[in-house]
């Protein structure tokens, strides 16, 4: 019997389509082989190849489609941080949230071990033009502060000058909106 366990969603219907597919191609090579065994039927081996090379070419898709999946998941870490917005989770499995939230622990349990302090990775994707940007809330998100001690109320239209550093995750959240002059 052909067994492949494999986690997918967004596809779903046709991943299962292409794993029915390739479990009756695997049957019908089991049933040819064993009569070619046996029976000596020589004239069934270019059919019995044909099938095989029609398996390895579904495993290989299906394992490109599954990887380019981990990496678009594994990029959603980066884009939007440690949280999912609800309307991207909704459109991930249990197994994928699983995986996402595996990956973001073992990228914090990293970001944690280096340095005395640990280092954010994942701040300051593209490099500065200035430390402090003038921002625009969103939403409603409550007291905010930065390093100095100063709290800031972030309530929905109000604007701030902040240090970037401490805005990039909330931009991306989306709370808040850099404001470009």
């Amino acid at each position: 019997m052909f067994c492949v366990t494999v986690w997918f969603c967004s596809q779903e219907d046709g991943l299962r389509q292409i794993l029915q597919e390739m479990e009756s191609l695997y049957e019908q090579n089991q049933s040819d082989v064993n009569e070619a065994k046996s029976d000596g039927r020589a004239e069934l081996i270019p059919s019995i190849k044909l099938r095989h090379c029609c398996l390895l070419r579904n495993q290989r898709c299906v394992a490109a489609y599954l990887y380019d999946r981990l990496l678009r998941i594994r990029a959603l870490r980066w884009e939007y941080g440690s949280v999912l917005p609800a309307n991207v989770r909704f459109h991930m499995c249990a197994e994928e949230l699983q995986w996402f939230s595996q990956y973001k622990k073992s990228l914090a349990s990293f970001m944690r071990s280096l340095g005395a302090d640990g280092l954010d990775i994942t701040q300051d994707m593209k490099p500065p033009k200035s430390l402090y940007i003038e921002v625009r809330c969103l939403k409603d998100h409550g007291e905010f502060e930065i390093d100095d001690g100063t709290v800031i109320l972030l309530k929905k239209n109000s604007q701030h000058f902040l240090p970037r550093w401490k805005c990039e995750q909330l931009i991306r959240q989306g709370v808040l909106e850099h404001v470009m002059s």
